[in-house]
């Protein structure tokens, strides 16, 4: 016999399963998926709990979204480019789904490279070893140029780049995310850090240029952002601490100028759980009215299934 006391389990309170709520139904598990399925099927067969009940929600905000005329503007790092995604990306600005996309100075460089030579993405750490990391003639010559030649027709950085490439007519310019900007009269702007991109290693870098055109684009992104008043939304692929704090900043600017911009919704897409993306993103912008959401995931599997869906009920 134990010299310890112990409880007395005959004295719990119970009741019935059918008096408790429950979070997850039959009705709402995954189903197996059928060979020969269409996607469709697929999609529908995702368990309506958590992340999946989330990615329905998004689709149904984004598609609303637009069938309001509401903006959807997809923010991102330069990693979607680099992970092959621009098509999916090109493909949703040319149905008008995704209406306008910022970026950060990076994706400049792969952008234009695919567009211009069909491929980009060095070996860093061999160029590193020996000085010669990001120092291709080539692409640093045709951005930093179309930069420079563009500071005094008020245009932004993606904007001028975007007409760049299109003026030069090559094959993989349907790659182009800023192509497509320019030629779909959709805005896709570029927020750079002085000193972080290859390109402004070079000595036709014109550091008053790029700070100019990016300021235009900051202010172009910021009246993008009033328009996300009652029921717009914001994607965020990939970029933790740029697009997020200059989102936050816009969304200020715009809360000043032209209020009230509430009642929007959010979405952060990574592969991993970061600080800034979860408050700047998820959370403090929403808080007067709509929702944020959260993904974990690598970008070549997440926005080619966002996309998907949204397509399949358009």
């Amino acid at each position: 016999m134990s010299r310890y006391e112990e409880v007395d389990l005959a004295n719990v309170r119970t009741y019935s399963v059918t008096q408790r709520h429950s979070k997850v139904h039959h009705q709402a598990v995954a189903r197996p998926h059928r060979r020969g399925d269409f996607f469709e099927s697929f999609y529908k067969s995702l368990p309506d709990v958590l992340i999946g009940r989330d990615l329905r929600e998004l689709v149904e905000r984004i598609i609303g979204a637009r069938a309001r005329q509401k903006p959807v503007i997809l923010m991102m790092g330069a990693h979607v480019v680099k992970v092959g995604l621009s098509p999916i990306v090109v493909d949703l600005m040319e149905r008008g789904i995704v209406t306008g996309v910022a970026s950060n100075g990076a994706s400049i460089v792969h952008d234009t490279e695919l567009a211009l030579f069909g491929e980009t993405s060095e070996e860093v750490a061999e160029g590193l070893a020996d000085g010669s990391f990001g120092m291709a003639v080539e692409t640093a010559e045709f951005i930093n140029n179309a930069v420079k030649g563009a500071r005094s027709e008020a245009l932004g950085l993606g904007e001028a780049v975007g007409r760049a490439i299109n003026q030069q007519s090559r094959a993989n310019a349907t790659l182009s995310i800023l192509a497509c900007g320019d030629r779909c009269n959709l805005p896709v702007t570029i927020h750079v850090g002085i000193g972080t991109d290859i390109i402004h290693q070079h000595s036709s870098m014109d550091g008053a240029a790029y700070g100019e055109l990016s300021f235009r684009d900051f202010k172009i992104l910021s009246r993008e952002v009033m328009d996300l008043n009652d029921g717009g939304v914001l994607l965020n692929f990939g970029s933790s601490v740029l697009m997020t704090e200059l989102f936050l900043k816009a969304l200020t600017i715009a809360r000043n100028v032209h209020p009230p911009v509430n009642n929007f919704f959010t979405a952060n897409f990574d592969m991993i759980m970061h600080y800034r993306p979860r408050v700047n993103v998820v959370q403090r912008p929403t808080l007067q009215g709509g929702k944020g959401y959260n993904f974990i995931g690598h970008h070549e599997i997440m926005l080619p299934l966002l996309a998907a869906a949204i397509k399949e009920f358009i």
